[in-house]
């Protein structure tokens, strides 16, 4: 019975899956953090060069987008996590209630894989045997019926790298001399930019550059736009 354990070897799988899905999530919030503040206090920067006005403003965009970000991740995730429950419920149902035809439908599934119908008969009763809706949950669901996701981690993890993409800009614009605290700040972002770029676009297996390139593109729309309205509205006042 040396193919039980390939057979069962997807958990693992699916548990490093998550794992990168984390870390993607993450890399993404700080580039949001980074995008949104540098864009907020470039659109300040436009209308004053009041370093308190800056921090102010920039403080504000910081705590109101990181939980912006963490209550969006939290409801999303709940319901994420909602849809999965209610799946393995309707698992357990038809298990306790068609045991014979849940472990038809397993043994048909490893046979459509290219089993023999005696062996995939065999796998399917011993997976049965010893975790029925953990085998069922990861070959129809692809979910692992004792590891869901978590919402406040999801939050907590949106809430942490928005922070931490936001405190590049808001530190470089505000620790900064004058008269360069704006080359400086674009520096900084297009800097931290291209990094997480890099970063997400090599955990997606994607090319880099490509990635690189959007990031600084869109970074820069962020701050060069916002800056003109900033300045705009600044000349009125």
């Amino acid at each position: 019975m040396a193919i039980t354990p390939g057979i069962t070897a997807p958990a693992p799988t699916q548990s490093l899956s998550q794992r990168l899905n984390w870390l993607r999530a993450g890399v993404l919030g700080a580039n949001d953090g980074i995008v949104s503040t540098a864009g907020l206090v470039f659109g300040v920067a436009g209308a004053t060069t009041d370093t308190v006005a800056l921090l102010i403003a920039g403080l504000a965009g910081m705590v109101a987008g990181a939980l912006s970000m963490a209550g969006g991740e939290y409801v999303s995730v709940s319901s994420q996590k909602d849809s999965e429950l209610a799946a393995l419920r309707q698992q357990e149902h038809e298990l306790a209630t068609d045991p014979h035809g849940k472990l038809h439908q397993l043994a048909e599934h490893y046979a459509e894989r290219g089993l023999s119908r005696e062996l995939a008969v065999q796998v399917a009763t011993e997976l049965s045997q010893h975790a029925a809706l953990d085998a069922h949950a990861q070959v129809f669901l692809n979910l692992d019926a004792d590891e869901q996701v978590s919402p406040w981690v999801a939050a907590r993890a949106s809430l942490v790298a928005f922070l931490a993409g936001s405190v590049i800009p808001l530190v470089v614009i505000v620790a900064t001399p004058l008269d360069v605290r704006l080359p400086l700040t674009v520096a900084a972002v297009l800097g931290a930019l291209l990094i997480t770029g890099f970063v997400s676009a090599r955990l997606g297996g994607a090319r880099t550059a490509p990635a690189m390139i959007r990031n600084v593109v869109v970074g820069s729309l962020a701050m060069g736009l916002t800056y003109l309205v900033g300045f705009l509205v600044g000349q009125q006042l």
